[in-house]
């Protein structure tokens, strides 16, 4: 039996804007659209998961964004860091932040995810961006093991509005540099 080819993984320009804001919308209904009134997830989504909104973020020097696609082309899923927004007391101003990690549902489980981490921890390392924080749905379990094996550890928690929902997001800090082995 053939295996698939490994995605390709690589830096995303600002033409990639509609590609990236289409696969960010696709995948955080397929994670998470259920959770939310239609009115509520739509919203949340003409909001945020937008070209324009990804075109200012890509055009930011300080902004990483890695797109993962197959051979064809076709967009598999993404990671973007940059410096920390959570809502943190005393936020160090060069701290940094894994901001989004999505990947299509049919993707998940194969390692490509942690390939993107990784990938965006390095980003973050290398441009001084220290502490490194992330936050998480506080029932996002796997998502909470993944960082967890990263040296990520809870270290506050906040609410995350989609549209009039607000969910329970925790703030994880990496506490340490490990990786899984």
């Amino acid at each position: 039996m053939s295996r698939a080819p490994a995605p390709f993984v690589r830096r995303a320009t600002a033409s990639d804007a509609p590609a990236v804001a289409t696969l960010g919308a696709a995948t955080f209904v397929e994670t998470f659209g259920h959770l939310y009134p239609a009115e509520d997830l739509a919203a949340f989504l003409a909001a945020s998961k937008t070209p324009d909104a990804y075109a200012k973020m890509l055009a930011d020097p300080d902004v990483f964004v890695l797109l993962a696609e197959d051979r064809s082309g076709e967009p598999l899923g993404y990671v973007l860091a940059g410096g920390c927004k959570l809502p943190m007391p005393d936020l160090d101003p060069r701290s940094g932040e894994v901001r989004e990690l999505y990947l299509l549902s049919g993707q998940q489980g194969r390692g490509l995810g942690t390939r993107l981490l990784e990938a965006a921890l390095e980003w973050l390392e290398s441009t001084g961006r220290t502490p490194v924080y992330v936050g998480v749905w506080s029932e996002n379990h796997g998502a909470q093991r993944l960082y967890a094996r990263y040296g990520f550890e809870k270290v506050g928690e906040y609410d995350f509005p989609v549209g009039a929902t607000l969910d329970r997001e925790f703030i994880l800090e990496q506490k340490s540099r490990r990786k899984p082995d």
